[in-house]
């Protein structure tokens, strides 16, 4: 697992992901790339997923972040 991408990385790998990850993070890189400050996927599985993200320096799933402008 990654933890974290920026959108040009994300755009990359893309063709190369699982058919099931392929429509996640495209959703991904149109938010991010749309305006969202950073979208994250997650397996909604595991109890508490969203706040194991979001509040812990660790996270458990993969954040897009836009990155980095010149």
């Amino acid at each position: 697992m990654i933890s974290q991408l920026t959108a040009d990385q994300l755009a990359t790998m893309l063709p190369g992901l699982s058919s099931g990850m392929i429509p996640k993070m495209e959703a991904c890189l149109a938010a991010v790339r749309g305006g969202v400050p950073a979208a994250h996927v997650l397996d909604g599985r595991v109890p508490h997923s969203v706040l194991l993200e979001l509040v812990t320096d660790e996270g458990i799933g993969t954040m897009v972040v836009p990155g980095v402008k010149s």
